[in-house]
């Protein structure tokens, strides 16, 4: 009679939601990683863009049922998790963004090794008893993860300060060089903006369209950049909740070209790429804009400045939520042609030697090897948080 062989691999298990934007590119570039290495890697995440591209890759896929927010429905998420572990029973689990980590950590509670990943904080993104509630969470929750891996030093800093234990491992975000890198602007931008005079200065912001990503302080700005640069042309990249009414308030030379699969081309196309976030963990638009040779400005939020060399931190970093001091910027840089090739060739140079994402797989299975070689404690949850579970 034929036995099966059991699989010898570490059974690596992916939790994420959400399933696009930063998040969903670093589980995509983790897992063609990890494959390559010979791990037996699954992901569990609701309908999207992630499933087929990492199923594309060979990753096993479970389909997880979640929202992007705590809310009644997290109880079922809990059980619907505990059914694929049950299913899956991985070696180890990596929680991805905040409410992965939520239900990955209370179905989990320690039995499993598992890595944390916060992406940038909860309490960071909300406000009064919600961000009080998120913070206590995070704070208890913390001795569910074997690891916390922060994408920036600055955001680790962030979680240190709110009170939160735990072991801290910083591994900053990394890019495909071979996805993104230079072309020629004419060539790109004929292809992504056909009929929009290809002489015009350029900005792009790629990001959801939403709170996090400031596209409203980026419009508050561009009046003043019109008024400097009348012929310049901005394209906000992406989609999200704040769609219809950051279309309602944008002049005609606001530009939306909405969800795309491939970022690389709207890079090429930019003269300038602007990041307005209002809080980050370490935006992966800028690293990838970067690689593309283009010159960005950002917002001085967690992980921007280690984003850029420090020689661009002067011309390329404002305050979040300065709209004035956004513009000013945005207008240097657009009146200035050699100073925007400089600054680009730059930040290019950097972020090959620097943010590489066969460094950050490298820094992940470092990770993996310690937390795998650790015992993980078990504990249950206690009741003063069910508020927060059900909030």
């Amino acid at each position: 009679m034929h036995q099966s062989v059991p699989d010898p691999r570490p059974r690596v298990l992916h939790l994420t939601q959400p399933v696009d934007g930063g998040v969903a590119r670093v589980v995509t570039d983790l897992a063609r990683a990890q494959l390559a290495a010979g791990l037996h890697v699954t992901v569990a995440c609701p309908d999207g863009p992630l499933a087929p591209a990492v199923r594309g890759l060979g990753a096993d896929v479970r389909h997880w049922h979640a929202t992007r927010s705590p809310g009644p429905a997290l109880v079922r998420e809990v059980r619907r998790l505990g059914q694929v572990l049950d299913d899956v029973r991985p070696d180890l689990v990596h929680a991805h963004s905040a409410k992965a980590g939520l239900v990955g950590r209370l179905a989990v509670r320690g039995r499993i090794p598992t890595v944390f990943q916060p992406h940038a904080w909860s309490f960071e993104a909300v406000g009064g008893i919600t961000a009080a509630l998120a913070l206590r969470w995070e704070r208890w929750g913390a001795r569910w993860a074997s690891q916390v891996v922060c994408v920036s030093a600055a955001e680790r800093a962030t979680g240190v300060r709110a009170g939160i234990g735990g072991r801290w491992t910083v591994v900053p975000n990394g890019i495909r060089p071979e996805r993104f890198h230079p072309a020629p602007v004419d060539t790109v931008r004929s292809d992504v903006l056909p009929g929009v005079d290809p002489a015009a200065p350029l900005v792009v912001c790629v990001g959801r369209l939403c709170r996090q990503k400031g596209q409203d302080v980026l419009l508050d700005a561009w009046d003043s950049v019109s008024l400097c640069v009348p012929d310049a042309r901005l394209v906000l990249v992406g989609d999200g909740p704040d769609q219809e009414r950051l279309r309602s308030r944008a002049p005609r030379s606001v530009l939306f070209a909405g969800a795309v699969t491939d970022t690389a081309p709207w890079y090429q196309a930019a003269d300038l790429v602007v990041l307005p976030s209002l809080w980050e963990g370490m935006a992966l638009a800028p690293l990838e804009a970067m690689s593309c040779g283009r010159p960005v400005v950002l917002t001085d939020v967690d992980g921007a400045r280690e984003s850029l060399p420090p020689a661009l931190v002067p011309r390329c970093l404002v305050p979040p939520g300065d709209p004035t001091r956004l513009a000013e910027a945005v207008n240097a840089l657009l009146l200035d042609p050699l100073l925007r090739e400089a600054l680009g060739h730059q930040g290019r140079r950097h972020v090959l030697s620097t943010h590489d994402v066969r460094l950050t797989a490298e820094a992940v299975a470092a990770v993996y090897r310690d937390v795998l070689g650790g015992p993980a404690a078990a504990c249950a949850v206690p009741t003063e948080y069910r508020e927060f579970i059900h909030s």
